[in-house]
Order: C-alpha cells, then structure tokens, then sequence
C-alpha cells in the first residue's frame, strides 16, 4: 500500500521563491512537486498575492509562473472566513492571519515560508499546532521523514 504524500502550504514567498531561482530549497520543494513526492497546497490568496508580486517585480516570468502553477496542479483550497481570520490575528499579524488560518485549516503537514519575522516565531507555532518551517528546514524533515518512513 502506497503512503500519503506529504501535504506542504506554500505561502507567497516560499512560492516567489522556487520559481524566481533555479536553485535553492525553495526550487527543489517544487521540484518534488513535480515528482508528485509531496503534494503542494495553496489558497486562492497565495495565488493571488504571487501572481500580482511576479506581474509587478518580475513580469519577464508571468507566463512561466501561470504554465507552472496549472503543470503542478497545487490542491486549491479556499480562503478561510473572516471569523477563521479572526481567530488566527490574535496568534499572528493581521495581514498573515488568512494564510495561518487556510494553511492550519487544510490540514496541512506543514506550512513553508520565508516569513522569519511573523511566521517561524515559536509561539506561533504551538498555539497553531502547525509545524512552520523555511524551505530549508522542509528538505532537513522530508530527508527524514523518507529514511524513517519508507
């Protein structure tokens, strides 16, 4: 019997990330992506934000972007409500509450983010129940998880 990928949220700057080099830990998640390793997970917001930041910043890579994200097919979910929103400001800064509530409402394994400064603080972490890490630290557990999971 075949285990369940991993189910890893992307939020916006892991996404921008792997797709803006074509190295780096960020680029190899999408590649196991690509490999169908790990199941990526994104909300309509992530799509979003990333389309708007690649349109603005790096417009010589929209179409890859937009063939890349319909190649990889991502699970979509919806955005949380705003009651979800809410809940999760009190945990986080408002503007990243609705990526903590659809990642942590998903029922991700993880969440991926280059977000240090709101995203990988401790207290974050143990009030969500989510485990939070950089791209980096995602290779480190996926390393892991293989050798002790077959």
């Amino acid at each position: 019997m075949e285990k369940p990928r991993l189910k890893v949220f992307l939020d916006t700057s892991a996404l921008i990330a792997g797709l803006a080099s074509s190295k780096g830990a960020a680029r190899e998640l999408l590649r196991l992506a690509e490999l169908e390793l790990i199941d990526i997970v994104l909300s309509r917001q992530v799509i979003v934000e990333a389309d708007r930041n690649i349109e603005a910043k790096m417009p010589e890579i929209v179409y890859e972007y937009r063939a890349f994200i319909k190649l990889l097919a991502p699970v979509l979910v919806d955005d949380p409500s705003p009651k979800d929103v809410k809940k999760y400001s009190a945990l986080i800064d408002p503007d990243d509450a609705p990526i903590l509530a659809a990642a942590v409402l998903s029922g991700v394994d993880c969440l991926v983010t280059w977000d240090r400064k709101h995203f990988l603080k401790s207290d974050i972490k143990i009030s969500s129940h989510l485990m939070i890490l950089t791209p980096g630290e995602f290779l480190k557990y996926f390393r892991h998880h293989i050798e002790t999971e077959g």
